[in-house]
C-alpha cells in the first residue's frame, strides 16, 4: 500500500520520501511526507465519519483554502488529490509543534495561547460565507437525528438535547464555524498557537458555540480546574473575542454552548463505538471511544444539575 500511495502522490508532487503513517485521527489518516525540501502532511480519508454531515475532503480543503486566504494560521493547503490509493486525499504544509492534548496542558503552557485563539476565532468567524457555499447550517434538530441513527437508548444524552430545545439563548446571525476548535486540534509551540488543523466539522452556526467547545471536559485533558481547554479560565478569552468581534458573547451563551457541546461528543463516541461494534472497523481505539461515551454522559448530567435539572 505505502508504494502504491508514494506512487500516486509522486504523480502529483514528483519525488517524495516514503510515506510514514502519523498515530492518532479517529476518522481521517495522517501521512508525512517530504517533497521538494518541504514538509508535508497528506490527510486520507479513513473507514468512516465521526458524524454523517462531516465535510468531504475536498470540501475540507476549500475550506482549508478559505481560512489561508483570510490570513487565518493554517497550515499552507498545496493539493487536493481525488484517488489516493482508492480514497481522497489533500496535502498541506506539516507544522513544528505539539498536537498531543495532554502534553500541551501539562505545560508549560505558552503565557499567551488563551488569547491567541481568541484571536484565530474571531478570524474565522469573519470568513464570507458566500466563499464556501457547500456549507450547511446546523441546529440542535441535527444531534436528534444523529441519536436516533444509533438506535439505543441513551437517557442522559436525551435529557440534555431536552434541555438544549427548550432553552436557547437569544438568536445570532449564523457565521463561518471551524466546528472542532479546541485543544489537540491547535498545533502548539513555545511561542503558541502554531496552526489551527481539523477543518471537517466546518459549518455555519452561531459563533458562539465554536467559542464554546474548548470549554468541553473532555478537551481539559485531565486538567480540570482549568476550564479553557486545561491552559486558562474562560474570562479573558471571551474578552478578548468579545473586543475583536463585537459579538457581545454572554457567559451565559458559553454554558448553553458547552452542555452542548458535550452532548455532540458524546453522541460522536456512540457513533464511533458502533463502527467497532458492527465489526465494519475493528479498531481498539473506536472501543475505548465507546466508553468514553459514558463518561460524556456523566459530565451532561453534571452539568444538568447544574442547572438545576434534577
Amino acid at each position: 500500500m505505502i508504494a502504491d500511495m508514494r506512487e500516486a502522490l509522486e504523480a502529483v508532487l514528483g519525488p517524495v520520501s516514503e510515506p510514514v503513517l502519523l498515530p492518532g485521527g479517529a476518522s481521517k489518516e495522517a501521512w508525512a511526507v517530504d517533497a521538494g525540501g518541504e514538509r508535508l502532511l497528506v490527510r486520507r480519508a479513513g473507514g468512516g465519519v465521526i458524524h454523517r454531515h462531516t465535510l468531504s475532503l475536498r470540501h475540507e480543503f476549500e475550506v482549508l483554502q478559505a481560512a489561508h486566504e483570510a490570513g487565518v494560521t493554517v497550515p499552507r493547503p498545496v493539493a487536493y488529490i481525488e484517488d489516493l490509493d482508492g480514497r481522497e486525499a489533500f496535502v498541506m504544509e506539516r507544522l513544528e509543534g505539539e498536537t498531543i492534548g495532554r502534553r500541551i496542558v501539562r505545560g508549560p503552557v505558552p503565557e499567551g495561547l488563551p488569547l491567541q485563539m481568541a484571536e484565530q476565532l474571531a478570524r474565522i468567524h469573519a470568513l464570507p460565507r458566500d466563499r464556501l457555499p457547500f456549507l450547511e447550517a446546523a441546529t440542535i434538530d441535527r444531534l436528534v437525528d444523529e441519536l436516533d441513527e444509533v438506535g439505543e437508548p441513551h437517557p442522559a444524552i436525551e435529557l440534555g438535547l431536552w434541555w438544549l430545545r427548550e432553552n436557547p439563548p437569544p438568536p445570532r446571525e449564523p457565521a463561518v464555524v471551524h466546528g472542532d476548535f479546541r485543544i489537540g486540534n491547535l498545533v502548539v509551540d513555545e511561542s503558541g498557537l502554531v496552526g489551527v488543523l481539523d477543518w471537517e466539522f466546518a459549518h455555519l452556526d452561531d459563533p458562539a458555540r465554536d467559542l464554546s467547545f474548548s470549554l468541553v471536559r473532555a478537551w481539559r485533558f485531565g486538567a480540570d480546574e482549568l476550564r479553557l481547554g486545561g491552559i486558562g479560565d474562560a474570562e479573558p478569552y471571551l474578552e478578548r473575542y468579545n473586543e475583536l468581534t463585537g459579538f457581545d458573547v454572554q457567559a451565559e451563551e458559553l454554558d448553553y454552548w458547552e452542555l452542548a457541546g458535550n452532548v455532540g461528543w458524546a453522541i460522536g463516541c456512540l457513533t464511533q463505538a458502533q463502527r467497532h461494534l458492527s465489526g465494519r472497523d475493528r479498531s481498539v481505539e473506536l472501543a475505548v471511544l465507546g466508553r468514553l461515551g459514558a463518561e460524556v454522559e456523566y459530565e451532561i448530567c453534571h452539568l444538568l444539575e447544574q442547572r438545576g435539572v434534577a
